[in-house]
């Protein structure tokens, strides 16, 4: 090889170290950068995490104890069945003289093999048991709360216990929404895990949340409680918590459900015994000057004012502010379905749903009405018409 050739391939070798270097430091500065911009989330996800959420409930603590008490008994018995099996494949190899033979079968052999796999087994299914009875436990709870899954949101209702009565949706915030919908979110600790109304239970409480649905399969799941909970349309099933630290925990639909399946985020906050009984009286004031009496007639003006509320916290992300929609999702301005003066099949799609439209039955028939008349009257539609709550309850 001529000098000429060397100082080529030098040069060569030089300029790939260069950029290979330069690469590196590129993604350092990269990772650098998103580690600094994403931050861990108390009581939620962290940025690089390997081992299970921190725990704030005792049947969370258990859980975190079992993983690694039967994690240690696999790695020992992985060790130890494969360190023999190796020791033996080089040891006894062809290559150094060994001859393959008939080796007996004593009866301890057989025993062995038969009883120490036997006791492993009970040894790990015993405080697996009694962890699992502990979750099924759901006697004497404090609260109850009903969790509904629907597409895409939470509906939750107490009904046993202090909040007896409360009931409200839990839906992801609609700025979260635009960030997904833009393509390019910014970084946000809590990105997709925002609700505008979060479920509220006091700490130190024994918390029974019963589980349904009324569309699809659904999953109620908290990591830092260890709780996680199948809710299937036409069965109740019921879990339990019992939060022993104040603050915010968060949790997703663990269930694949439907399109906008990552649209729906639980958010549960757990508050002092004091500040749960003002959230309640809070709630309960707010549920009695919203309490609608549907055989009320409406102005126009005010249904469309409530119907914007409506609007705003329910149908905006799908069909957006401006009534246009887009992909499956049908625009509401200009539809001839919203303009018609047959109400009727306009009902009947909020209250069964219809393609990619959810129904919405768990709005109350004055909410329908107004959302309705509401779309009636924005935009270009401008049709002057409206729809009483009493014409929804009837097609009830």
């Amino acid at each position: 090889m001529t000098n000429s050739t060397v100082d080529a391939v030098r040069k060569q070798l030089t300029s790939w170290r260069i950029a290979a270097s330069s690469l590196v430091l590129m993604a350092g500065v990269w990772a650098g950068n998103a580690v600094a911009q994403v931050n861990d989330l108390p009581g939620g996800p962290a940025v690089n995490q390997l081992n299970f959420a921190p725990p704030v409930t005792k049947i969370a603590e258990a859980q975190h104890w079992l993983h690694w008490f039967m994690m240690i008994i696999c790695a020992v018995i992985f060790v130890l069945v494969f360190g023999v099996m190796f020791y033996s494949i080089l040891k006894h190899r062809k290559s150094v003289g060994h001859k393959s033979q008939e080796l007996p079968e004593p009866i301890w052999v057989e025993l062995g093999w038969t009883i120490v796999p036997l006791l492993i087994v009970i040894g790990m299914a015993l405080p697996a048991t009694k962890v699992l009875v502990a979750q099924k436990d759901t006697t004497n709870a404090d609260i109850t709360v009903k969790a509904t899954g629907m597409q895409w949101k939470w509906g939750y209702d107490y009904i046993k216990g202090e909040g007896e009565g409360i009931g409200f949706l839990s839906t992801l915030d609609n700025a979260h929404r635009e960030m997904s919908n833009s393509g390019n979110p910014p970084p946000t600790d809590n990105y997709l895990l925002k609700v505008d109304n979060p479920m509220v239970v006091p700490v130190g409480k024994k918390v029974r949340v019963i589980t349904t649905a009324n569309d699809v399969i659904h999953a109620w799941m908290v990591p830092a409680f260890g709780v996680k909970q199948d809710a299937i349309p036409g069965f109740v099933r019921d879990t339990w918590f019992r939060a022993e630290k104040v603050g915010d925990y968060y949790g997703q639909c663990a269930e694949l459900c439907g399109k906008e399946h990552a649209y729906m985020p639980i958010h549960v906050k757990v508050v002092s015994a004091e500040d749960y009984t003002v959230w309640v009286n809070e709630q309960k004031k707010a549920m009695a000057a919203l309490a609608d009496d549907p055989s009320k007639v409406w102005t126009q003006a005010g249904l469309v004012e409530r119907g914007d509320a409506v609007y705003a916290a329910n149908c905006v992300a799908c069909h957006q502010a401006n009534g246009q929609g887009g992909g499956a999702i049908k625009a509401l301005d200009g539809s001839a379905l919203v303009k018609a003066a047959d109400t009727k099949p306009y009902i009947d799609i909020m209250l069964n749903g219809k393609g990619a439209m959810p129904a919405w039955k768990q709005l109350s028939d004055t909410e329908i009405a107004a959302v309705m008349t509401y779309a009636k009257n924005s935009w270009t539609n401008q049709t002057g018409t409206l729809v009483q709550p009493a014409e929804v309850k009837a097609a009830r």
